[in-house]
């Protein structure tokens, strides 16, 4: 393939990921989004592959079969529940790719054209420092988030004292260890490196608390970009460059976006988070405080006589995948007249866009999912506010306890509705790791039960079937 045929291939590669990006910002257009994606990529895999310098065609097509096999077989199988921990443990294979790329580039330069062992660039020598970095860093952390979305890790933040010192004195010698590699080209420099980042890549992300998982996942998703960019320069690849940068400030303008929602800044969120460092009170611990508990046939009969319903779904309907029986009761009550709207947080659910995504597939009108700043303020002319699994997002003490370790959180106003339903399994926390003051509210009525179970008891209920 000559280069101006390469190079056009590249440019309609990278135009399709540039149309992809926009596809996804839009659940209408998302479908179109992953086609272009999809288109793109394949693209680029062709483009590359045709390349007069790349050999050992078999092997790439065996890694191609056996790589889209596994991803194929994971996508068909994995569920939704879970997509939180399949983006991340997918970051760390980015990270880890580009450090083996870069580990290949540095021990044998004379195949990607940028010197030979012991003279090779500078300027690719940084490249690959860089690279290196940022991908051991995203590797070791991605397992990490992957541990604490999983509950293999606590998702309360793991703090030690000095803990920002020991942060700092890595990245220094992070810096100097970069520094030392393209001075002297040191095979012990780029293993510093590596050791290093993977060192950082566990600091950074185990004091960062559950509550701010969500952030955490986009942030990583914007190092396996820079990392991908890194390596492209290294490469001379300009479709991994394109992706990796569009990847890395997306993920970037994400976290930012998050945080902003959150009223978190970005580094107080790297510097240790929030969320866990109040535990909640057990149901042994609650002294005089009660809660009111009703059933799925007072919920029916509240929400049937309500003019106006706003639901606010959480991670606890996507335990459940209670979000088709959801979507049953939302066209029960709107049959008997009821105004029905879905209400969405920021960082509602694991990852951003969890609940969009889990009530799309339940087939939910877009018009129907309002965002918070759209819906906030109109709780308090709400009858019935419905939760289905959510917690920290619903806490009050984010408004009123500066002591709170969510203090500032923008949260849903549900509060000030005339009546809160609020289906938990029990009055266990949330990610956050700290007790719930709306349980024992007045207008507050508990439906302890799994979420779909209590879904379809409702509508059997108002259907006139009862249990």
């Amino acid at each position: 393939m000559s280069a101006s045929l390469t190079a056009f291939a590249y440019l309609v590669s990278g135009v399709c990921f540039i149309m992809a990006l926009k596809g996804l910002s839009s659940p209408k257009t998302a479908r179109m989004g992953n086609i272009y994606g999809i288109s793109g990529m394949v693209i680029a895999i062709l483009t590359t592959i045709a390349l007069p310098g790349v050999t050992s065609l078999s092997a790439i097509v065996i890694g191609i079969a056996i790589g889209g096999a596994i991803g194929a077989i994971i996508a068909l199988k994995i569920a939704m529940t879970a997509l939180p921990q399949l983006v991340a443990a997918f970051h760390s294979l980015v990270g880890l790719a580009a450090v083996l790329v870069a580990g290949a580039a540095f021990f044998s330069p004379e195949a990607y054209g940028i010197g030979s062992v012991g003279n090779i660039h500078m300027g690719s020598l940084i490249e690959m420092s860089i690279g290196t970095a940022i991908g051991a860093i995203t590797f070791t952390g991605s397992i990490i988030a992957f541990g604490k979305l999983q509950g293999l890790v606590t998702g309360k933040p793991l703090v030690f004292k000095g803990q920002h010192m020991v942060n700092l004195a890595l990245g220094v010698a992070l810096v100097v260890a970069v520094i030392w590699l393209a001075a002297t080209e040191s095979p012990s420099a780029f293993w510093a490196i590596v050791i290093l980042s993977l060192i950082i890549g566990v600091t950074l992300i185990l004091p960062i608390g559950g509550a701010d998982m969500p952030v955490v996942v986009s942030m990583l998703n914007s190092y396996s970009g820079w990392a991908a960019a890194g390596i492209g320069f290294t490469l001379s690849n300009p479709a991994l460059i394109i992706v990796g940068a569009l990847v890395g400030s997306s993920g970037a303008i994400l976290s930012y976006i998050m945080c902003r929602a959150m009223n978190r800044s970005f580094f107080s969120v790297i510097l240790g988070g929030f969320g866990g460092e109040a535990a909640a009170p057990g149901m042994e611990d609650l002294g005089d405080r009660t809660v009111r508990q009703g059933s799925a046939e007072d919920a029916a009969f509240i929400m049937e006589q309500a003019n106006s319903v706003i639901i606010i779904p959480g991670y606890g309907m996507a335990v459940a995948q209670a979000q088709h029986a959801l979507a049953e009761m939302v066209s029960v009550l709107e049959e008997k007249g009821v105004k029905v709207r879905y209400a969405i947080h920021p960082v509602a659910g694991r990852m951003p866009g969890h609940m969009n995504v889990l009530l799309a597939e339940a087939n939910v009108p877009y018009d129907d999912v309002l965002e918070l700043d759209e819906i906030n303020s109109d709780f308090s002319s709400t009858d019935v506010t419905f939760v289905i699994g959510a917690n920290d997002i619903t806490n009050p003490a984010a408004k009123t306890d500066k002591s709170s370790p969510i203090y500032g959180m923008p949260v849903f106003n549900l509060d000030e509705s005339g009546t809160v339903l609020f289906i938990k399994r029990s009055l266990a926390s949330g990610y956050a790791g700290i007790d719930n003051p709306l349980f024992y509210k007045d207008n507050t009525m508990m439906l302890f039960d799994d979420a779909k179970k209590m879904c379809e008891n409702i509508v059997k209920t108002l259907k006139g079937g009862g249990h």
